[in-house]
This record gives structure tokens, C-alpha cells and sequence, in this order.
């Protein structure tokens, strides 16, 4: 595929136009030297580890079934909910592993990073704004915003308020990067794009595109056939494209587009509240931290309940370590391909095995009594600011596998101490299966 992407009549070289048949055009972003595009790329790259948390989230906080007072009617919605939701939330995987293909075709180190929840205080543009809200009309409401095409004029969820002003805009001869405002997610991705387009016109293809091919997340790898490797500007495009249309849909055409699945989930949902007035989809989960984020300077809701807190610093620690397993993977060095299959592998193997029943068994245990009539929402908490390994195969293999194993140690510690939830027997199976399957790729006299 081979989009083109024009530059705005009038604007600053370097800028990107969003202008389209019959949609406004956004202001235009500046990229005009590498890292210009590197600063927008991680944004990206957060912006979707983000949106796809809050999916997540709402995804868990959903009721299961005929134990939870709802009519077969609402049970089957639910049901439904569920499953479109953990598809998004693959999607989101998708754009997050494609936007790491990106950052690494132009020789920047993807980055698992991003600050906590909540972001409501101009980390990102101020109208751009995460949080975690249980499965209903304001989460809804929230994701269509988010998702919104270009030129759609929605109306963000009560509360998401923005609190500071807009960032002075970038001038292109500014040598460091900082925040552009951007006012939707298909805006900041045309804006990369036609930033690629003009920084290939600058300088040649060879001298943008530098990144090593094979440190590119295949599709073989990823058994994802939409992934796309990038190596070069007509790839870059496709993979942005490929972005845009699952989430705002094809030049308009959202319809099978993530916006137009939550609009017609938010329809049903209103539908079904109208018949039944007290028909609640979710549990009354709260987003409760096991520690106060260390970025976040408002007081957050901690969990106090011992086993509830038990379980949640577990699937803190298994969401690390994917993260961990997913930042070596997107900057691997000398791996096998088998060593690389067991990273993708193990990652997978952490989503369905760990943090899908520890994130659905958090929202049935109480917060503590600070709270009552509250559940356990995952906060999927970042402790510091995510780093890398070094560079060298088998101490960075070393290490993560030190860490998946204290995972596994701990998993089995909690089974074995406390009234446990039904599932954590196979959340430990599955920990220490994963630690000794990265443990046979490490030298002996390296394993703790």
C-alpha cells in the first residue's frame, strides 16, 4: 500500500496535513528532524499501551453470568461485551507492536514505558486524557470519544476535563522535541506519517529507514498476519493505515472499526437500561493501587485487603514481567529465532495464563473496609520508569528469567498462605512454566 500524505497549502515544511474529502483539518505537527518523529512515535507508543489498559479494565470488571442477577437477555449482552472488548484489546496490541516496528525501522529503541493512571493532568495533550472506569455508559462514552474520526465532534465523559492550557506550538527550527498538541489518535497518526513522507524527501529513504530488519516484529512470529514489518516508506505507511482503520475506520468507513463497535455497544447498553433501569453490566470495582503511584501526586485508593492486595501485587508483577519479555523482544540482539518464539510465547503466555484470571478474580474480591460495597480494580501499576537490559543476550536473559521466577515463587507463596481466588492454582502452574521455559535458554552457572 502506498498512501500519500500532501503537505497543507501554506503550512511549515515538515508538517503534516489531516485535511481529507469532507473532514476539517487538524493543526498540523512539526517534524522536521528525527527526533521530532522519535518524540511522537513513544507518544504513540503510550497512547495505545494506555487505551489498551482501559479496555482491559473494563473487560474485568464485567459480571460473568446467571450468579450475578442478570436475565439471559443481559447475561448474553455481557457475554458479548466481553469478547468485542478482549478483541479491541488485541487490536491495541496489534498497534502497539506496530508502532515499535516503526520505532525501530528509524533506529529508535521501542519503549514499554508510560506514566500511571490516572492522566488527566496534561502529560499528553490536555484533551487527551486515561483513566480506569468500569464497563458502562461513561467508559463508553470515553472510548467513542478517544476513538472519534477526524472531524467528528464528540463530547468527552463527565469529568475528563482538561486542566492545564494547550502547549505553545513547536517551530520547526526547535532542535528538541516536546509535546505537539494532537486532537485525535488518527491526527497524530497522519501527522507521522506525512512527518516520514518529508523527512525521506529531506534526506533519502536509506539515510531514514536505518533500522535492522530482522529487530522488525514479523507477522510469522506474532501469528498476527496484519503485522507488518517496516523497512521503508511505502511499509511505514501501511502500517499506519493499518492503525487508523481498526480504530477510526477506513477514510470514514467506521462502521467495523473500533468506534463503531462502541457505538453500537453503547447503544445496546442504553437500550437494555431502558428496559431495566437497574440492570448494572459491571461489578463495583474501584481502581485500587497497591502502593501510591510514584507519579501521580493526587492520593489514590489503595487496596488494604489482605488477599485481595496478595493477588494484586501478583498481577502487578506478571504485567511487569511482560512488559519486561515485550521490550526484549523489540530490542533483541543475537536470539534464535526459537529464543524469539519463546519470547512472543511467554508474553502470550502471561497475558491468557496470568493477568486474564488474576485481572477477572480481582473484580469479585473487596478493595478493603475503607471501601465498602467496592471490588478490586487491576491498576495495571507502574513502579519506575521502565528501563532496558543490556544489550548482551545472555545477561539480559539472565535477569528476566531471575524475575519470572520470583513471579512464579510468589504465585506459590500466595496458593499455599491465603484463601486464594479458584484460579490461582493455574496461575502458578502457568508462572513456573514460563520461568523454566526462558530458563533453558540461560547457562547454568547465570540462574540464581
Amino acid at each position: 500500500m502506498n498512501v500519500q500524505y500532501a503537505t497543507p497549502k501554506g503550512a511549515s515544511t515538515g508538517t503534516a496535513s489531516t485535511t481529507r474529502a469532507g473532514v476539517m483539518a487538524e493543526p498540523a505537527l512539526v517534524v522536521e528532524n528525527r527526533e521530532h518523529l522519535w518524540y511522537l512515535l513513544m507518544e504513540a507508543s503510550q497512547v495505545e499501551h494506555m487505551i489498551m489498559c482501559q479496555y482491559l479494565y473494563a473487560a474485568f470488571s464485567l459480571k460473568t453470568g446467571d450468579d450475578e442477577s442478570l436475565t439471559e437477555e443481559q447475561a448474553a449482552a455481557v457475554v458479548r461485551w466481553r469478547r468485542v472488548l478482549g478483541h479491541i484489546s488485541v487490536e491495541e496490541m496489534l498497534h502497539l507492536a506496530l508502532v515499535a516496528n516503526l520505532m525501530a525501522a528509524i533506529g529508535a529503541a521501542p519503549t514499554m514505558s508510560r506514566p500511571n493512571f490516572p492522566q488527566r493532568s496534561g502529560y499528553f495533550p490536555p484533551t487527551v486524557q486515561f483513566d480506569l472506569l468500569p464497563f458502562g455508559e461513561a467508559a463508553l462514552t470515553h472510548f467513542l470519544y478517544l476513538e472519534r474520526p477526524e472531524g467528528m465532534e464528540r463530547t468527552d465523559a463527565e469529568g475528563f476535563v482538561p486542566t492545564v492550557p494547550p502547549h505553545d506550538p513547536l517551530a520547526p527550527d526547535e532542535a528538541l522535541p516536546r509535546v505537539q498538541d494532537f486532537g485525535t489518535v488518527g491526527h497524530l497518526y497522519r501527522c507521522i506519517a506525512a512527518g516520514l513522507s518529508h523527512l525521506v524527501d529531506s534526506f533519502g529513504e536509506r539515510a531514514v529507514f536505518v533500522g535492522e530488519p530482522r529487530a522488525q516484529a514479523r507477522p510469522e512470529l506474532f501469528r498476527w498476519p496484519q503485522l507488518i514489518a517496516v523497512t521503508d516508506l511505502e511499509s511505514a505507511h501501511a502500517a499506519i493505515e493499518e492503525i487508523i482503520d481498526q480504530g477510526e475506520g477506513a477514510r470514514g468507513n467506521w462502521q467495523e472499526a473500533h468506534y463503531g463497535r462502541f457505538l453500537d455497544m453503547w447503544s445496546e447498553l442504553r437500550e437494555l437500561k431502558a428496559a431495566d433501569p437497574s440492570f448494572e453490566p459491571a461489578r463495583p470495582v474501584k481502581a485500587a493501587f497497591v502502593r501510591q503511584p510514584y507519579d501521580v501526586a493526587e492520593p489514590q485508593a489503595l487496596v488494604t485487603d489482605p488477599a485481595a492486595r496478595a493477588v494484586a501485587e501478583l498481577f502487578n508483577l506478571a504485567y511487569e514481567a511482560l512488559l519486561q519479555l515485550l521490550t526484549r523482544f523489540f530490542t533483541h540482539t543475537d536470539e534464535t529465532d526459537e529464543q524469539l518464539e519463546t519470547l512472543v510465547g511467554s508474553a502470550f503466555g502471561l497475558m491468557t495464563g496470568m493477568l486474564r484470571p488474576l485481572g477477572s478474580s480481582l473484580t469479585e474480591m473487596p478493595v478493603g473496609d475503607e471501601h465498602p460495597g467496592c471490588t478490586t480494580g487491576p491498576c495495571f501499576e507502574m513502579y519506575y520508569p521502565m528501563g532496558n537490559f543490556v544489550p548482551w543476550r545472555e545477561s539480559a536473559w539472565a535477569v528476566l528469567t531471575e524475575r519470572v521466577n520470583l513471579l512464579a515463587d510468589r504465585c506459590e507463596l500466595v496458593l499455599a498462605s491465603i484463601e486464594s481466588p479458584p484460579t490461582m492454582a493455574g496461575v502458578a502452574a502457568a508462572a513456573r512454566g514460563i520461568a523454566d521455559r526462558l530458563a533453558a535458554h540461560v547457562p547454568r552457572e547465570l540462574l540464581a
